[in-house]
């Protein structure tokens, strides 16, 4: 099928504003020699008017495919795209060392890109995961030649999601190294490996030592992998290079960021929308009912970024988007849809949903009480359902009645709703545990009960405790701060809040043995008793951001 009728069908089919798409001349393979001589292999497609603004886009994940297909779309539409494969990928030299190069090859690239005799001084940038990290190594050093951005569940540091809570985020973690590293096996070899349901994948995850769990996965040893099991504590200085949340605030150019609620680097891209809000910037945010790999994700990151582009690139061309909230979300749950609002987050009152005896959540305080009791048991791990997971298929919201009928989950729900419940906002809990163990995991999630029993994931958070870091009052007992997902939800009249407290959520996470043994050579697991506490000296709670979008009349 001819590239333009290609690029008109697809603007159809994401509902761009009209243009007419001129013809594409695409050069493939062309070699770009950074500083050390590596040569990093790039494909550009040229529109009819060669003054017309750069877009850049730096991946991992190979040319061809979606990007193939990107790039059309924005040389059809008057741009320049430049799509260039990182080092070590997609037949570019040296080797691929995630966060390492992206600052200086992208440097090196913008260089190049400035001696074009098509360079025009304006550049974009557009990208999704790591791509969008490529993004942000880069943004500071473009200076005012960088124009507009398009960041795509991605965010300018990985390090906090990689290690959410201080524990480790093993399933993205592990399942990204065999997808990377799927790249460069047969590929009849790779088919065969899915279709077996990812065998050697599933044995990774189970494996101890985790220092053992690549080999097992993929075959061989994947040498970030080790890294980011030996650079796990908070001051290491390993991820000094290799994040840039200290240049966000530098970035003067529009940035639109697009994520999903049950994304893997939603609190982290908020992060950074929070960071250019305070440096004054106006970001774009829109957040969707959307996992890290949805399609319904990437057809409104091509929609919101193309448009972004077409605005922001365009020298004194009109705005399609007129008048748009500067924030635009999708309330889950009952009746909700999308919204436009004029910042995030939006005024909400943080209430307290206390956890009661007899497994009930109230708004009440609490009264005098025995605590709740679970042993947890690493040989055993509480598994983890659904939620911010990489692969689409396994991640978002799935019934959790199986796990929550396991002894080592406790769990709290409320009576049923009277009226609607709005919750948007960051979202966190505030737990009284006492332990057996000096070394734990607190896993804290929120559902939304149906009137069928059933039990929907709606955000959840886990934080690793070790001796020192929450102080114990006189009996023992810690009181553990949980940040949870944020996340923009409406509780249904007749359905009941949900809160689970358990000793972890493997293999999203990765176990705690509870010996404090190293992340990546603990084989020692030790069982231990829990007791969550919910007593007015231990006032065990969810604190819920809730927005009153109808009359104040108590909803519970």
């Amino acid at each position: 099928m001819p590239g333009r009728l290609v690029a008109r069908l697809a603007a159809a089919a994401l509902r761009l504003p009209v243009t007419r798409p001129g013809p594409v001349r695409v050069t493939r393979h062309i070699p770009v020699r950074v500083r050390d001589g590596v040569v990093l292999r790039t494909d550009h497609y040229a529109p009819v008017d060669e003054s017309a603004p750069t877009v850049l886009i730096r991946t991992p994940y190979g040319r061809g495919g979606p990007l193939r297909l990107l790039g059309r779309l924005l040389a059809a539409r008057g741009q320049h795209a430049v799509i260039q494969s990182c080092r070590g990928t997609g037949g570019s030299g040296g080797t691929f060392a995630p966060l390492v190069h992206e600052r200086d090859d992208g440097v090196d690239t913008l260089d190049w890109l400035r001696r074009q005799p098509w360079w025009s001084g304006a550049l974009g940038m557009f990208g999704i995961s790591y791509q969008g990290f490529a993004q942000w190594a880069l943004a500071d050093d473009a200076g005012d030649d960088l124009r507009a951005m398009v960041a795509v569940v991605t965010a300018s540091t990985t390090r906090d999601s990689t290690y959410a809570g201080e524990s480790f985020a093993l399933d993205t973690v592990l399942t990204w190294a065999e997808l990377l590293h799927a790249q460069t096996v047969p590929w009849l070899a790779r088919q065969w490996e899915l279709k077996r349901g990812q065998p050697h994948l599933a044995a990774g995850l189970e494996h101890l030592p985790l220092a053992g769990a690549d080999r097992v996965a993929t075959g061989v040893t994947i040498s970030f992998f080790q890294e980011w099991l030996r650079h796990h504590t908070p001051d290491a200085a390993y991820w000094r290079t290799r994040v840039f949340a200290d240049r966000v605030a530098r970035v003067r150019a529009p940035v639109v960021m697009v994520t999903g609620w049950h994304d893997i680097f939603l609190p982290a891209q908020l992060d950074d929308h929070a960071t250019l809000r305070a440096a004054g910037a106006r970001p774009r945010l829109v957040i969707g009912p959307w996992t890290h790999g949805s399609p319904g994700l990437f057809v409104a990151a091509l929609r919101e970024g193309l448009t972004w582009l077409d605005e922001h690139l365009s020298a004194g061309g009109p705005s399609h988007r007129g008048g748009s909230a500067p924030v635009r979300l999708y309330v889950s749950g009952a009746d909700g849809g999308w919204r436009d609002l004029p910042d995030w987050p939006p005024p909400a009152v943080d209430t307290a949903w206390h956890l009661h005896p007899g497994g009930e959540l109230a708004v009440r305080p609490p009264a005098p009480s025995a605590p709740d009791e679970f042993r947890y048991d690493p040989a055993d791990p509480t598994p983890s359902l659904g939620g911010p997971l990489l692969v689409a298929q396994r991640a978002g919201p799935v019934d959790n009645r199986r796990v929550e009928a396991r002894p080592d989950v406790l769990t709290y729900t409320s009576a049923p709703l009277t009226r609607p419940v709005e919750v948007i906002g960051p979202v966190r809990a505030e737990i009284h545990v006492r332990s057996e163990l000096s070394y734990l995991d607190v896993f804290v999630r929120l559902c939304d009960v149906d009137r069928r029993g059933r039990s929907w994931n709606v955000c959840d958070g886990l934080v690793r405790v070790e001796p020192g870091r929450f102080p114990a009052d006189p009996s023992g007992a810690l009181r553990v701060p949980v940040p949870l997902w944020p996340t923009a939800y409406r509780f249904r009249a007749g359905h009941r809040l949900r809160v689970q407290v358990s000793g972890g959520a493997h293999p999203r996470w990765a176990r705690n043995p509870g010996t404090g043994e190293p992340l990546g050579t603990a084989v020692t697991l030790r069982a231990g008793w829990r007791q969550i506490l919910h007593d007015p000296e231990h006032p065990s709670a969810l604190l819920l951001p809730i927005v009153h979008t109808a009359p104040a009349s108590p909803p519970f």
